[in-house]
């Protein structure tokens, strides 16, 4: 009886222990899984470009990454673009013509602004005043309404022209008259011109 006894107390002590062996070692396992997950990783050889290169943005996965914005005064190639290319977009101008020329079946003019001034004596008139600095070349839209009067026209009301009949009529004038003709330019939203009306002081 006493021999049954000390056997049953003997497994039960190695069930105990064997349990406590079982939880040590799990307790261990996740003491280590711990461990690695909190530990650094080991230092590996880097392959980027130097600290002072700038690093390009990441996304989520799943996503693209956003592409470099170009910076103002570029093209999205990256090609610099000058910051007047357009300079009276959308807006209207008086101006004085210096050359037109067409070139791939589109019309250019050579322009620089100007002023006009009523005048009443001895009949209601514009006056031309020149104006100074630099010409800037503008294009025209192919569909570009030309208006002219005398002397780039035929009569003193301004009549519809073609833009080539325009150009070669403008390349035709005097470098007298030319300084007294002013023009009404209309641009559209990209710079190009859009309507053209001459104006003369007689």
């Amino acid at each position: 009886m006493r021999f049954a006894h000390r056997r049953i107390s003997v497994h039960c002590l190695a069930a105990l222990a064997f349990g406590a062996a079982a939880l040590a070692g799990c307790s261990g396992a996740d003491d280590g899984r711990k461990a690695a997950a909190e530990s650094p990783a080991p230092a590996t050889p880097s392959t980027s470009p130097s600290p002072s290169a700038s690093p390009s943005p990441s996304a989520p996965a799943g996503e693209e990454a956003p592409t470099t914005v170009p910076s103002a005064g570029s093209a999205p190639d990256g090609t610099p673009v000058p910051t007047e290319a357009a300079p009276w977009a959308g807006t209207k101008q008086f101006v004085q013509i210096e050359d037109a020329w067409t070139d791939d079946g589109r019309t250019h003019l050579s322009v620089r602004p100007a002023r006009k001034e009523a005048m009443t004596q001895p009949h209601e008139a514009w006056v031309v005043v020149p104006g100074e600095g630099p010409y800037t070349t503008v294009p025209m839209a192919e569909d570009a309404r030309v208006l002219l009067s005398v002397p780039l026209g035929d009569d003193s009301k301004a009549s519809s022209y073609s833009q080539a009949e325009f150009v070669s009529r403008l390349k035709a004038q005097s470098s007298e008259v030319l300084p007294l003709v002013g023009y009404d330019l209309s641009f559209d939203g990209e710079g190009r011109v859009t309507r053209v009306r001459s104006l003369y002081t007689s």
